[in-house]
Order: C-alpha cells, then sequence, then structure tokens
C-alpha cells in the first residue's frame, strides 16, 4: 500500500505539491492524473526517496525512503524513459535488463520473463537508440518489473504508446492489480488513463481535486445528479471540485456530480474556457 499524507514540497518560494493526500491500495490500479505542472512527478520522487518532503510524508508499506531509494524487488519504478536504465543507448533491450539483473543479483531468467511480458521478445535484440518512444517505454516498464516488485510506480508510462500498446499496457497492469500488487500509474490523459485505473486521483495545483472511483456512483449528500461529458475531464473536475462538488468519473467517461447544480456547472465551465458536450440533471437522490 502507498500512503501519501498531507505532502507538501516546495522550492524555494514555488509549491510543487501542497497538501496532497491519498492512498493506492494493494490489488488495485490508482491513477494520478492531471496536466504538466501540478506537481505529479515530484510526488513520485518524494515517495522514492529520490528527494525530500518539505511536510508531511509518503509512505510504501509503511516505510520511506529519504534515506535510500528502493531497490527493484521492492519497488519498481519507472520515471524517465530518456534514461531508461540503460547506460548506453548502443545497447540491446537485452543488454540493458541483462546488466540491471547483475547489477541487484537477479536471476538472468528474468530477463526472458520480462521481455516476454513487456511485448519486446522479438525486439530483445534491436539497439535502445533506434527505438521508439513506444518501445522505450515498453522497456521502462521491463525494467520496473524485473525484481518482481510487489509495488509498481510508473510516471506517465502510456506516453507514446499507440492503441494496440494502450490495450496492451491496461491489461498487463489489471493482471498485475490482480496478483494483489500496488500500481500507481501518473498521466495527463483522462481517457487512457481511466479506462485501466480502478481508482483515480485528480490533482489540480499540487492540491487533489478529487478522488474518484472509476466503477462508483454518484457521492453521498443527496441533490441533483448532474451528468456532464467534456474533453478535459481533469480540468473540469478540478474546478468542480475546488467549488465544493462530489465528482464522479465513469466507465463511459461522462462524470456524475452532485452538490453543484447544472446552470452553476456551466457557468464555471464557461469562466474556465472548458468546452462541455453534455450537461444533463438526472434526477433526485432520497
Amino acid at each position: 500500500m502507498i500512503e501519501i499524507r498531507e505532502l507538501t514540497k516546495r522550492y524555494g518560494d514555488v509549491t510543487a505539491v501542497d497538501g496532497l493526500s491519498f492512498t493506492a491500495a494493494a490489488g488495485r490500479v490508482t491513477g494520478l492524473l492531471g496536466p504538466g505542472g501540478v506537481g505529479k512527478t515530484t510526488t513520485l520522487q518524494v515517495l522514492l526517496g529520490l528527494d525530500a518532503p518539505s511536510a508531511g510524508s509518503a509512505a510504501i508499506g509503511g516505510r520511506t525512503f529519504g534515506d535510500r531509494p528502493p531497490g527493484p524487488r521492492e519497488v519498481g519504478s519507472l520515471l524517465d524513459t530518456h534514461a531508461v536504465y540503460c547506460p548506453h543507448v548502443g545497447n540491446t533491450a537485452r543488454e540493458c535488463l541483462a546488466g540491471m539483473a547483475r547489477r541487484h543479483g537477479i536471476p538472468r531468467r528474468r530477463v526472458d520473463e520480462v521481455l516476454e511480458l513487456a511485448g519486446l521478445a522479438e525486439a530483445e535484440q534491436r539497439r535502445v537508440g533506434r527505438f521508439s518512444l513506444g518501445m522505450r517505454q515498453q522497456l521502462g516498464i521491463a525494467c520496473a518489473l524485473l525484481g518482481d516488485p510487489p509495488v509498481l510506480v510508473l510516471d506517465e508510462p502510456l506516453n507514446g504508446l499507440d492503441e494496440p500498446r494502450l490495450a496492451w499496457a491496461g491489461d498487463l497492469f489489471r493482471r498485475l492489480a490482480a496478483e494483489g500488487r500496488t500500481v500507481l500509474l501518473s498521466g495527463q490523459l483522462p481517457a487512457e488513463l481511466a479506462a485501466m485505473a480502478d481508482e483515480l486521483v485528480v490533482l489540480a495545483r499540487g492540491e487533489p481535486a478529487a478522488a474518484a472511483h472509476v466503477a462508483g456512483t454518484a457521492g453521498p449528500g443527496g441533490g441533483p445528479r448532474v451528468s456532464v461529458r467534456t474533453p478535459d475531464v481533469a480540468v473540469l473536475t478540478a474546478l468542480l471540485a475546488d467549488e465544493g462538488a462530489a465528482v464522479v468519473l465513469n466507465p463511459d467517461k461522462s462524470l456524475t456530480v452532485t452538490g453543484l447544480s447544472a446552470q452553476r456547472i456551466g457557468d464555471v465551465a464557461f469562466l474556465n474556457v472548458v468546452p462541455l458536450h453534455e450537461l444533463t440533471t438526472e434526477r433526485f437522490t432520497l
């Protein structure tokens, strides 16, 4: 389990993360969703012990890693596909993984297993310098899986993936979670991330705007339920949460909003230049 509690990170006068709290449970895929610059990568860096928090805590299995980043058997991580655990772009995918396995005392047979898991078995002898961004992502995921860790922390793992690779990634992450692992993914694309996540945490300006259960129903409290469709799911969710609404992301990528009228939702969207494709009051809950 991953627990983020009132996490704040400042760089001089700039606050990158401000009072963030959420939990990523074992056996589930949790998505950390938001546009660039809202603190997703900073949060993961603090979680992995690569940076120190200014306040609050970020723990994995009750442990913080401020003095020593976790090893690949503890946590599988992917933070930068352009430096994808391979010091030489002239190396092949197999050589990159074999070198990492040797450094961490991981059996060589595991290299074959993760090449297959990552869909790189047929490209294992290709040089990494010739990989597309999508293939680099696959190699990064293979590196994260090499130690067979119980926890995966992947920053923007869907960037550069085409439709077939997105389907492959979704199937892989769901299977890993079904094995009891904790899977935390960050991303900027609401539709793609929502399609494979059990729970979404939407960030705005480093703050948690909403924790939306993908398969959930409208939040507690009664009142009108408003169905909303927008191409800017993350932005509108953050704005509505700032207004005090409960926002739930549905499997069809629509939003169910309680706590605000359709008129107020429309006003918020208009004032912030967020396009709306649907705005319908459904019914009153009792």
